[in-house]
């Protein structure tokens, strides 16, 4: 009897949950009311990748304005938070060869240690140390292909677009990896081609 009483609760509580507006939606953790002005603080690149910064700094600065959910301002004029970034790794090999062992297909990975920093309390308000954008894309010598650096250019933007909703939309909307998988795994060595 106990049985069929608690196999018809489940098929209740089933029922119950069965409607089609339900969704489990999470409590939204925004930024602090008090942080109004954001700065994006000048990329530090530990890559051996030269000038990787300046243009991923371009484009989460630009990513920024056009969000327009916060004034973006220089650091010294009273931003009250920071974004902070760093591009720690950087790996670009090819994962498809022809037949005459000529790589025809690339797998581009950057990881990036992001954090967003309240200047007022001088804490972080969310920190991402593995922040992962990814681009699989065919050589530039094949059609529709593309170069290391149309495919660097588009996993910038899906970076500076990460991050910005990440700051904007709050924690559950984007993630990175375990920091102890990417660190620990040889697979992960920052390699260019």
């Amino acid at each position: 009897m106990k049985k069929v009483l608690s196999l018809l609760g489940a098929v209740v509580c089933l029922a119950a949950c069965a409607g089609e507006n339900v969704v489990y939606t999470p409590q939204a953790q925004i930024m602090p009311q008090h942080i109004k002005k954001i700065a994006v603080r000048q990329i530090l690149n530990k890559t051996e990748v030269f000038a990787l910064e300046d243009k991923f700094y371009n484009e989460l600065y630009d990513e920024f304005l056009r969000n327009g959910s916060y004034q973006i301002i220089p650091e010294n004029d009273g931003a009250e938070g920071v974004v902070v970034t760093t591009i720690s790794r950087y790996l670009n090999v090819p994962i498809q060869y022809d037949s005459q062992l000529i790589p025809t297909v690339y797998r581009m990975n950057i990881w990036l240690d992001v954090v967003l920093m309240d200047k007022t309390t001088n804490t972080p308000v969310w920190r991402e140390p593995a922040f992962l954008g990814t681009q699989i894309y065919a050589a530039s010598t094949l059609p529709g292909g593309m170069t290391e650096v149309q495919a660097r250019d588009m996993v910038f933007q899906q970076l500076s677009r990460d991050i910005v909703k990440r700051t904007v939309d709050g924690f559950g909307s984007v993630w990175s990896e375990n920091k102890k998988k990417v660190m620990n795994n040889p697979e992960y060595t920052t390699i260019t081609d």
